[in-house]
């Protein structure tokens, strides 16, 4: 009894109420991050285990307290600033709401991530805000977000609850004017102002540097796993007004530029080819979705959720090995388009953003091409408008242009939360590009495959739920679509003059281990169709290829003649072993090539895998790897990363 009078006693006393109140927020992060790993455990579950979990915990206390100092250092100052005439209730009452505030805007940014992590892979960053700074219907999102995820609304209302409850006002007595009070307050401040600083940096030896987002991986084997590690708090503080690219770099600009040059010099073989380029971006299109690509699955009998992507790979050029290089729908347009992979943050949220870009609609402008870039979204949306302009699309179709058509219903066809569906703006998307005139390029993005996985009410029974996850109906859908926009356009003259390009702006939800490995996450399907054209068919199971590949492969297609900059090859003409797959995770950098696939955290390799034989990623071999073989991937990893960071900074994206 005595003893829980004397934790009474502290809990009311000056410094003993501080230290009570900062114990319970750290609390409420503990929790979140609980809920957060509970909540995303199929990411975690195939290599979960009791260690790993400690693990996790032990490097969320690190961040957790870093987080805890960044966000009430201004209630701590409040507190216990030196000043008697602050000591009354009503002052108490204030500081009181400012720490509720305070931590209650943390508990809710980590229990946002904890949904939003499923579709991104990773913590957000300051960049976040800018990311979502053009969407006008963030409150219709959101408002879904609350009904489909009651349970997150109802535990932050019980924390929030809980904190003001059990939040501690000190005992305030009549002598807070007399020199014991200030005594205390400066030796308090005393201590605590270098405990603040340790547990911010993340650590007290001198020789410490202040803690990043990229030293969670440090607890962890995987990058997906360092978001359980990290908190969303501690992630945006920790990046606000930081430089994206200020990496020293490795080596000489020269010996840079023999291990890797993203600079492209055709040699054409033929003349140019006036060919028609038309590019399906399609939302969450996993390769994981495509029965054709994965006939290993299920034991030889899954077919997949794409019948109609099936039957045209059969007559296309398919690369068996194809990735992303982001996991978010803003890092697929640049990949696609301008061969700009995503490191570090997003393309469009950089100061580089500014700089001169290629594209594919960029470049073919000078060959006399007309290009167009279309999206269902309300114009302006997530930054796609302002992006297509700047490389080169002449004219952009968004929600405005479609609800002037006579043809559709306008709005009636918007989903409620993203954009049109995708059934009505591709045969837009069609029925547009047939009053264009030749040649032309042509780009739609589209969108019904996005959370929240909704489909038009006329197909809920053709389409319905079916398997794990409700995007899988979606996928349906949007394929469906795809088929009635070729069955037209098969019937116009422009169809058999193009080059149809079908690719996915990021991976989706993993649907087998294979697709939740650091490598399966980024599965996205590259598929090249030419009518008429038999050397562009077949299955290539021997390259790899990625998004940034697109342009370079394109424009070797057509013969195009001139320099350009893109950080990818040109499929067409690169040899096997000389194709590479690039992607950037929670401060580790990802690397394949040949049969190996590595991760780098900036400074040193930390795991090597061979993952034809070992998709899931579970046994590090890089210790069996030959020593010249690890090093020249290293160094290669290197080069693409000084000439990315170089090149982002002095604005040498194009070749003038």
């Amino acid at each position: 009894m005595k003893f829980f009078q004397l934790i009474g006693r502290f809990s009311r006393s000056r410094i003993g109420a501080l230290v009570c109140n900062l114990a319970l927020a750290f609390f409420i992060l503990f929790v979140s991050r609980l809920i957060f790993i509970v909540y995303n455990y199929d990411r975690y579950s195939e290599y979960m285990s009791m260690y790993l979990f400690c693990e996790m915990l032990r490097g969320g206390v690190v961040f957790d307290l870093s987080a805890l100092f960044y966000l009430n250092v201004a209630y701590i100052l409040a507190y216990l600033f030196p000043l008697h005439y602050k000591e009354n209730i009503s002052y108490h009452r204030c500081i009181k709401w400012l720490w509720v505030v305070l931590n209650s805007v943390a508990l809710s940014a980590n229990l946002v991530d904890t949904v939003y992590f499923r579709f991104t892979g990773r913590r957000s960053t300051a960049t976040v805000f800018a990311e979502f700074s053009n969407e006008g219907n963030l409150y219709k999102i959101f408002g879904t977000e609350f009904i489909h995820n009651f349970v997150l609304v109802i535990i932050f209302a019980v924390l929030v609850w809980c904190a003001f409850k059990l939040y501690r006002i000190p005992r305030l007595t009549a002598k807070c004017g007399n020199l014991r009070y200030y005594v205390i307050c400066v030796v308090s401040l005393g201590i605590i102002a270098p405990l603040s600083i340790a547990s911010i940096r993340g650590g007290v030896d001198r020789t410490t540097r202040p803690i990043t987002i990229s030293n969670a991986n440090q607890y962890v084997d995987r990058p997906i796993e360092a978001a359980a590690v990290l908190n969303t708090p501690f992630s945006v503080l920790r990046t606000i007004g930081k430089p994206t690219f200020d990496l020293k770099p490795y080596m000489s600009e020269d010996k840079c530029a023999s291990l890797y040059s993203p600079e492209h010099y055709p040699t054409p073989q033929g003349e140019f080819k006036k060919k028609n380029v038309v590019i399906f971006i399609v939302e969450s299109f996993s390769r994981a979705f495509i029965g054709t690509l994965n006939k290993d699955m299920d034991g030889g009998k899954y077919k997949g959720y794409t019948p109609f992507i099936d039957s045209l790979i059969n007559h296309s050029l398919t690369y068996t090995n194809s990735y992303a290089n982001g996991m978010k729908s803003i890092d697929g347009m640049p990949s696609v388009l301008s061969g700009i992979p995503m490191m570090i943050e997003p393309f469009f949220v950089t100061p580089a953003s500014m700089n001169e870009v290629s594209s594919i609609a960029g470049m073919l402008k000078s060959k006399g091409y007309y290009s167009a870039f279309f999206h269902g979204a309300p114009n302006g949306s997530m930054g796609f408008q302002a992006f297509a302009r700047k490389v080169g699309y002449t004219d952009y179709f968004g929600l405005d242009e479609y609800c002037q058509s006579p043809r559709h219903n306008g709005k009636d066809d918007f989903d409620g939360s993203w954009a049109i569906w995708d059934y009505p703006f591709i045969q837009y998307y069609k029925e547009t590009i047939d009053s264009f005139n030749e040649p032309f390029v042509a780009t739609i993005f589209t969108a019904t495959s996005h959370h929240p996985f909704v489909i038009p009410d006329e197909y809920k029974e053709r389409f319905p739920e079916e398997g794990f996850h409700p995007i899988l109906k979606c996928i349906r859908y949007t394929d469906e679509s795809l088929r009635a926009f070729f069955a037209a356009a098969k019937k116009e003259s422009w169809y058999n003059n193009t080059l149809f390009v079908i690719t996915s702006d990021h991976s989706s939800q993993p649907i087998a281990p294979k697709f939740n490995s650091d490598q399966g996450v980024y599965a996205a399907p590259i598929i090249f169709y030419a009518p008429g054209d038999s050397t562009l068919q077949g299955y290539d199971t021997d390259k790899l290829a990625q998004q940034t590949d697109i342009l370079p492969t394109v424009m070797s297609y057509l013969n195009y003649d001139k320099p350009y900059v893109a950080f990818g090859v040109d499929l067409l003409t690169t040899k096997a072993e000389d194709t590479f797959v690039f992607n950037y995770l929670t401060g580790i950098y990802q690397y394949t090539k040949g049969e190996y696939f590595m991760r780098y955290d900036g400074e040193k390799v930390k795991a090597v895998y061979r993952y034809h034989i070992d998709p899931e990623l579970k046994n590090n071999i890089m210790s069996k790897v030959p020593q010249a073989q690890l090093t020249q991937m290293e160094n290669e990893l290197k080069a693409i990363i000084q000439q990315y960071a170089t090149r982002m900074k002095n604005d040498k994206l194009t070749i003038r």
